[in-house]
């Protein structure tokens, strides 16, 4: 399989869909297939005509984390040196999957069926959103396989699910259903396996076709609250609306509201 089917990519107006394309692994990522969803998300995030963003998995899950055959062969033999260097540089390098799911400047959503564990896990939570199927199962997994975690899981769960529920969850890597998960605040969710995709692209439409700077400015605000102070988010809040004043967007959404009609975004 070649890198460029690793990661199917299509259009649906304006929401772009991302498929892991390893179904026989259960999407499990290697090499080639992280370099394939780095290539596909800076094209997506750069795309003006993108509104929204769906990652989702081929066949029965959605990533079952890193493929560990691949991992074994390509770990390095020893602790120090360049050969230590260069893996962490590529794995680092890997992880910016995590970064741009979170911060690219539109909404990204994960749809989700089967398994998710480990880094692909990871990449879920990276997500705005995630809409998953009622078979859908998580783990963290990285204790299992003695590895602390990567691609963003420890950050990412511990603003879903708080600092003492994050912590249970890396070290006992119980394996959770999409109730519990729903429960947890770990997915926003859960629908009938035969309406997933429909249900998740109604609601990727809903979101791509609105206000796209707004949109943009909305992440921009919530990624900052993570990490900000409150007199720092209000700052940022009174800059953001003022810009999207002078939007096309917000002049139809004016006249909109005195015609009594739904608004027609363009971006704009």
């Amino acid at each position: 399989m070649n890198d460029s089917s690793l990661v199917q990519a299509r259009r649906e107006g304006a929401v772009a869909i991302l498929v892991l394309n390893r179904p026989d692994s259960l999407n499990a990522l290697n090499a080639p297939l992280v370099a394939a969803l780095r290539r596909a998300l800076d094209e997506v995030a750069n795309d003006a005509s993108v509104g929204a963003v769906v990652l989702t998995g081929a066949g029965r899950g959605f990533c079952s984390g890193g493929d560990l055959r691949e991992g074994i062969a390509a770990r390095p033999t020893e602790t120090q040196g360049r050969e230590f260097e260069q893996w962490t540089d590529n794995l680092r390098s890997a992880m910016e999957c995590s970064r741009i799911l979170h911060q690219m400047p539109k909404p990204t959503i994960a749809m989700m069926r089967g398994p998710a564990a480990g880094a692909g896990l990871a990449l879920a939570t990276a997500c705005d959103l995630r809409i998953v199927a009622e078979d859908a199962t998580f783990t963290t997994a990285f204790v299992k396989v003695g590895f602390p975690g990567d691609f963003g899981i420890t950050w990412f769960l511990t603003r879903l699910v708080g600092t003492a529920k994050a912590r249970e969850l890396m070290y006992l890597s119980e394996k959770i259903d999409a109730p519990e998960a729903l429960r947890l605040g770990l997915v926003n969710r859960i629908l009938p396996a035969d309406q997933l995709e429909a249900v998740t692209m109604q609601i990727a439409t809903r979101i791509g076709s609105g206000p796209r700077i707004a949109n943009r400015y909305i992440k921009r605000n919530l990624d900052a609250a993570e990490t900000c102070s409150l007199a720092d988010a209000l700052d940022m809040e009174a800059l953001h609306l003022t810009l999207t004043r002078a939007t096309d967007d917000h002049k139809e959404a004016v006249r909109a509201f005195h015609e009594k009609r739904p608004p027609v975004f363009k971006g704009t």
